[in-house]
């Protein structure tokens, strides 16, 4: 897969976010997309552009269907002439720390 995203939607509220979460993450399995969620966002794989904003925005839609007000964040990294996952990516920084990338060795 070589177009990845880094989503994150989250509705205006004092409550928790999780159900509104939930619901996002939910919309993506709608699509020919992989994804994996972390405390921050959603990391989001796809073969091209337009599946994975077609994916963001079902997401946003979904937590716009419990609540007036969403805010959505949507970085993405199209490499056109490159196939390449996102676990390559990290891979290829512990690489070069010679370690895991994270602190804590868990």
């Amino acid at each position: 897969m070589a177009c990845i995203g880094f989503l994150s939607v989250a509705p205006v509220v004092e409550e928790s976010m999780a159900p509104y979460v939930a619901d996002a993450v939910d919309a993506l399995d709608a699509f020919d997309v992989e994804y994996e969620t972390t405390p921050m966002g959603t990391i989001i794989e796809a073969q091209d552009s337009e599946e994975l904003f077609a994916a963001a925005h079902a997401a946003h839609e979904a937590v716009g269907a419990r609540s007036d007000r969403v805010e959505t964040f949507l970085k993405v990294d199209d490499k056109r002439n490159v196939d390449q996952r996102a676990s390559e990516k990290v891979e290829a920084v512990e690489a070069e720390l010679g370690r895991e990338a994270r602190s804590g060795g868990d």
